[in-house]
């Protein structure tokens, strides 16, 4: 009993949490590319970078405030910084909507022509903020780094295993289950809300029933840079900020997008999960844990690792591919709010 429990708990610390903040943060990213897609109807490839430039806003944000000493010990000082970073990151993309988007949406441009365009969008903000912060990593988490310590979980209960939950992760999850919860409740229980889903499903009949586009434009930007900025900051505090790295996380955000069901909100988290928990699965080395299920005195010359590492990123790719070619629509039908 006491080996199944330490296996329990050594798949808990390096399988199931890390899965369900990994998968919390590509959720949430998701979630946006979910949104432009479902309403403006094109894939945006510059959300990668939109996630970068709000955490880059909160990360300033942070040093700014942890130089006069405010700190929210032992939570993040990032955490009261964010709302800045949403406030800079929704005038930006606003911006950004008016001078480049807005001209080829008032010619009904093709989603190719968005696409492409979103690209450029990508190239140009990826240099902006390397031009500003730097292309190095960059560290601003604060606060107690563990809720729960893997000594502390051992004397407690005499496994072998020790069980650690870092403040990141558990900031991440709850987040991500309030961010989720008042977007749903938004999307269905406001009128904007409603408007939203109404354009998605049906452009020119909600046109007809008196929904004003630029304010369901608008609102859709509003709510995809806040969604952006939260994602990008949890990211970079989970794992540290590196501005190239969210252009590389644009594949399995995209990738759990489209495994759920591209427009789709609930495709969109599960398919986050998917690919969170597909990834690590896939490269987790389970020999400990077969050594603690197996019969005493049994030996294992392997990692009994399916994938190294290195190729994670791979994971996403092949998922993807997959599951256009066996459900393009995804797990849940997607194309509407």
């Amino acid at each position: 009993m006491t080996d199944l429990l330490n296996a329990i708990v050594l798949l808990s610390n390096f399988l199931i949490i890390p899965g369900l903040s990994y998968g919390s943060q590509l959720a949430l990213g998701a979630l946006g590319v979910t949104l432009v897609y479902g309403v403006l109807r094109f894939s945006n490839f510059g959300h990668g970078e939109t996630m970068s430039f709000g955490a880059m806003v909160t990360i300033l944000t942070t040093w700014g405030l942890q130089s006069i000493g405010v700190s929210i010990h032992p939570l993040p000082t990032a955490l009261i910084a964010i709302p800045v970073g949403i406030i800079v990151t929704i005038f930006f993309t606003l911006l950004i909507d008016q001078t480049v988007y807005k001209y080829h949406r008032t010619r009904k441009a093709n989603p190719v022509t968005f696409l492409i365009v979103s690209i450029g969008v990508m190239f140009f903000m990826g240099g902006l903020i390397r031009f500003i912060i730097g292309p190095g990593d960059q560290i601003f988490f604060d606060g107690t780094r563990f809720i729960l310590k893997a000594k502390e979980f051992k004397e407690l209960t005499g496994l072998d295993e020790g069980l650690s939950l870092k403040m990141t992760q558990g900031v991440t999850i709850i987040t991500a289950i309030i961010i989720v919860a008042g977007l749903f409740w938004f999307l269905n229980h406001t009128r904007t809300g409603k408007s939203m889903r109404a354009y998605s499903d049906n452009e020119n009949l909600a046109l007809l029933s008196g929904i004003n586009p630029r304010k369901v434009v608008l609102v859709t930007w509003i709510l995809v840079a806040t969604l952006a900025t939260i994602a990008g900051t949890l990211y970079g505090l989970d794992k540290s900020f590196k501005p190239f790295v969210y252009m590389q996380l644009l594949l399995p955000i995209f990738a759990s997008a489209i495994v759920g069901g591209v427009g789709n909100p609930v495709g969109a988290i599960v398919g986050g999960y998917v690919i969170a928990f597909s990834e690590l699965i896939m490269t987790f080395a389970y020999k400990k844990v077969v050594l603690y299920l197996a019969p005493e005195g049994t030996t294992v010359d392997s990692l009994i690792q399916l994938l190294g590492t290195n190729y994670k990123i791979a994971v996403s790719f092949i998922i993807l591919v997959i599951v256009l070619i066996i459900r393009p629509t995804g797990i849940f039908q997607g194309k509407t709010l």
